[in-house]
């Protein structure tokens, strides 16, 4: 694979002022609202889609960064950019289909971390060609990240009795457990494979202009 040349300027200040919205949001939640409901960071941050945004937040900046100066994006970065995106999907579609109208943050605070966000970055992996394809066979790395999670989670669970979702509830037993742990790691190389082979995906910065000019002529 060959590290594709940076964004355009305007697309790393777009990831930037993303990357750091998201970051003072979290910020603002937990700073302002959570803790009067006596939360921790640890349980704040064993929500996945407060991990995961934090993740994705850091990752942004760091894209944006090496592109406004000019740097190339390693492929490291990008595979883990892959990753963020496919587990965002997850967030997104597990929020708004299974579990709409949950969770103590306020409703406009889940609006952006469960569909805008998700939107925004799936949107940014297809439309911005500055990604090299992920290779087929190194699909199963979305997995460790999440797999890592679920332990601590559930872990969680059985020492102090706090988990994030109701579906990792120790006292739904075993079968149950093993049932929604594995369908959200099904969803999760689903989601993956989606971002893999978005990853292919290259548009035209030319053809869009052409596009553009055809529009508004």
């Amino acid at each position: 694979m060959s590290v594709l040349p940076p964004p355009s300027r305007a697309v790393a200040v777009s990831r930037l002022s993303l990357g750091i919205g998201m970051l003072v949001l979290l910020a603002w939640t937990y700073v302002i609202g959570i803790p009067r409901s006596g939360a921790n960071p640890f349980d704040y941050f064993g929500y996945f889609t407060n991990l995961t945004s934090l993740a994705t937040a850091v990752l942004l900046i760091a894209v944006a960064a090496l592109a406004l100066g000019g740097r190339r994006v390693p492929l490291w970065l990008t595979a883990a950019r892959g990753i963020a995106v496919a587990c965002l999907i997850i967030v997104g579609l597990v929020y708004n289909l299974l579990v709409p109208g949950t969770g103590t943050a306020p409703a406009w605070v889940s609006a952006i971390l469960h569909t805008v966000v998700p939107l925004l970055a799936l949107l940014d992996w297809t439309l911005v060609s500055d990604r090299a394809p992920l290779p087929w066979r190194r699909l199963w790395i979305v997995l460790p990240y999440p797999l890592l999670w679920l332990a601590v989670v559930l872990v969680r669970g059985v020492t102090d009795g706090w988990v994030p979702y109701g579906f990792l509830l120790p006292e739904r037993g075993v079968a149950s457990l093993v049932m929604h742990i594995v369908g959200l790691l099904a969803a999760l190389l689903g989601a993956g494979a989606l971002v893999w082979a978005l990853s292919r995906v290259r548009i035209d910065r030319a053809m869009i202009s052409r596009a553009s000019s055809r529009n508004a002529a």
